[in-house]
């Protein structure tokens, strides 16, 4: 059977069509829900602190790995050591991915003991992955008369730490001294953020402040701190000293010292287990299973984006990420705790 010439065109245009044709899989994203749109990151402490500085380097290269390229912006909430955030993240944001938080991870405290500004379910956010895990450590300024820790047990005049509020580390690990190594401290609250703190440590107002070991060498003034010995470390949380602070002793060293009693121990455990959630980049529940897949995959991908690592080992911090699905596990984990270790936090943590 002989074809015609038209026909014989005809064909070879079809099929050349076919070829410029979208495969299903990239058609359907040609017009994905991101295109156009904002992400907006609230973070629940001031420009500067380095909860900000995260959101803002991965806001930064984020965006390219989410399909439809959006504009990512940051905003600052502060107040109440993050919990603001928490609670508009949380019921103003609209389940639709475009509003994003990050908070002091340890906010769940907060939940556990039912305060009243807590209108928020920790284990229920959304929750896409943090660049970081977070040990701390407490500094002290160098010229006051708290050397080491058998110093503070003896003093007669405790050293006063500036906090930011009972769900910050600046709170928390004073008070989980005293209740694990026989340490007195006067804790003063409701600063704004770390480096309202770090103000008040070189007026003098405070002789002290706990924060993550990250922070500790992330930005000023503790570059300047530790090149002048303006402040010394008394000590750290994690299980084993951190190789930039190898003279500082743990709270583990120290518990076996001082022969902390074994429920004591295991209320350091619970404490501390928030450290594992590091910084972390959460959402409102009820987003689309979809969009959640998105926005994982788009932190995951911007944690090995060549352009993402260059920032961070310029900005030298330290990076050590943790994906959604893990912190969703933790953060659901932390909040079901026993009434007898919430008993025991309550009283580690009442003013």
């Amino acid at each position: 059977m002989k074809i015609g010439a038209n026909r014989i065109a005809f064909l070879f245009f079809l099929l050349f069509a076919r070829s410029l044709s979208p495969a299903p899989d990239l058609f359907a994203q040609a017009d994905p829900f991101y295109r156009g749109k904002t992400i907006r990151i609230v973070v629940g402490l001031p420009a500067g602190d380095l909860y900000d500085l995260w959101a803002r380097v991965i806001g930064t290269h984020m965006a390219k790995h989410i399909p439809g390229n959006p504009d990512i912006i940051v905003q600052n909430m502060t107040g109440a050591a993050t919990i603001i955030t928490a609670n508009h993240v949380y019921n103003v944001g609209k389940p639709d991915g475009l509003t994003l938080g990050m908070v002091i991870p340890s906010i769940y405290f907060d939940q556990l003991l039912g305060r009243k500004e807590v209108q928020f379910d920790y284990g229920k956010f959304t929750w896409i992955g943090s660049p970081v895990k977070g040990d701390q450590q407490m500094f002290m300024r160098s010229d006051s008369p708290y050397k080491n820790i058998e110093d503070i047990r003896k003093a007669s005049v405790p050293p006063r730490c500036g906090s930011t509020g009972t769900g910050s580390p600046s709170y928390y690990v004073p008070k989980l001294m005293g209740e694990t190594l026989g340490t007195k401290f006067s804790i003063v609250t409701g600063y704004q953020g770390g480096q309202s703190i770090d103000l008040a440590v070189e007026r003098g107002e405070v002789h002290c402040r706990a924060a993550t070991v990250e922070v500790f060498f992330a930005r000023e003034p503790y570059h300047t701190w530790r090149r002048t010995g303006f402040v010394r470390n008394i000590i750290q949380t994690g299980r084993k000293r951190d190789r930039k602070l190898p003279d500082t002793p743990t709270i583990y060293e120290l518990m076996d010292q001082y022969k902390t009693p074994e429920e004591s121990r295991r209320l350091a455990m619970v404490v501390l287990a928030g450290d594992n959630l590091g910084r972390p980049l959460l959402a409102t529940p009820g987003i689309p299973a979809e969009r959640v897949k998105i926005l994982r995959a788009g932190f995951a991908k911007t944690m090995t984006d060549p352009e993402f690592l260059a920032d961070v080992k310029k900005r030298k911090y330290d990076l050590d990420p943790t994906s959604g699905e893990e912190l969703e596990a933790l953060a659901k984990e932390v909040v079901s705790q026993p009434a007898a270790v919430v008993e025991r936090m309550r009283k580690l943590l009442e003013k």
